[in-house]
């Protein structure tokens, strides 16, 4: 998995600071997660290929999650796209979109398929045979998701030399990979486990957008490998991220903790404060394996 943060500023976009968009690449899938204002000009930027985005989550409608994919979509068709996009994201987001097109008379030459959520229950919104992607209901002003992206188990790794030496011809070694055991050249049965080892261990990535502190998402993304959590405010400015139900840097540690995550990735930091070096010490006194998010900082997953 590599992740490439284009924004995570909240939001107001700045010159400086982009609000929030970020891509995640994995198993051959580039996927766009939300589009505030200036995304396409960040993907320019770090030189990630349009065409490759055919799936796109979008968290909330608050502007500075979503104000960019119009743009996007528009964009997509004067480079002349043919291939299919998928969109993910609140009940409203269809008609949103649909009416800048009419009203811009720009209809898209290619098919947009609108996935429109609203269940507060987790939902599985796109599986394939390498992985597969869940909501992470929110608590925020507005019906929010966050995104569970999940990598199925892979195949088991075959140890060539060990099946040579038991005779087992090449023929068999797809099934092999697959956990088949397999015939020696004499017809006995040679057990899989003695001629593969482990596939890697599967990963896992949690998205979790504007929200207040939520435990109760705590089950769905336990053991995640990495897990991005706003952090709007720090514990000083306490209130606010009650009034506005946001989180703060303690608060993304403390779920980052519960949910004994590998590593704590912060963001949607308030334009209030000059650096965001004390969200990290917040977080740390709580979760020591926590990174800031920074536009165009890349993460290997």
């Amino acid at each position: 998995m590599k992740l490439t943060i284009l924004g995570c500023h909240s939001a107001t976009p700045r010159w400086d600071a982009n609000p929030t968009a970020q891509v995640l690449e994995v198993k051959g899938h580039v996927f766009l997660i939300d589009c505030a204002e200036g995304t396409q000009v960040q993907l320019r930027r770090f030189k990630i290929k349009f065409a490759r985005i055919k799936h796109i989550f979008i968290s909330h409608l608050h502007g500075d999650h979503f104000f960019g994919l119009v743009g996007l979509i528009s964009t997509f068709r004067l480079l002349g796209r043919d291939a299919d996009l998928h969109i993910y994201g609140p009940k409203g987001i269809k008609e949103a979109m649909l009416l800048q097109l009419k009203l811009g008379k720009s209809y898209t030459n290619y098919k947009l398929f609108f996935h429109e959520l609203e269940s507060t229950e987790p939902e599985l919104v796109f599986e394939d045979d390498k992985l597969t992607i869940t909501t992470i209901p929110l608590d925020h002003r507005v019906y929010t998701n966050g995104f569970l992206f999940q990598e199925k188990l892979g195949e088991r790794k075959l140890d060539i030399n060990a099946a040579r030496a038991k005779g087992v011809d090449m023929s068999y070694y797809s099934k092999i990979k697959q956990g088949f055991d397999a015939p020696d050249k004499n017809g006995t049965i040679v057990a899989n486990k003695s001629i593969t080892t482990d596939p890697d261990p599967a990963k896992s990535y949690a998205y979790c957008s504007d929200t207040a502190y939520y435990p109760a998402i705590v089950p769905q993304i336990t053991n995640a490998t990495a897990l991005y959590h706003e952090s709007t405010f720090l514990d000083t400015h306490h209130e606010l991220a009650e009034k506005t139900k946001h989180s703060t840097a303690k608060e993304a540690a403390v779920i980052a903790k519960k949910a004994n995550v590998g590593k704590l990735i912060l963001g949607h930091y308030s334009g209030r404060y000059r650096t965001q070096e004390g969200f990290k010490n917040e977080a740390q006194e709580i979760f020591e394996a926590t990174e800031l998010a920074q536009d165009g900082k890349v993460f290997d997953i």
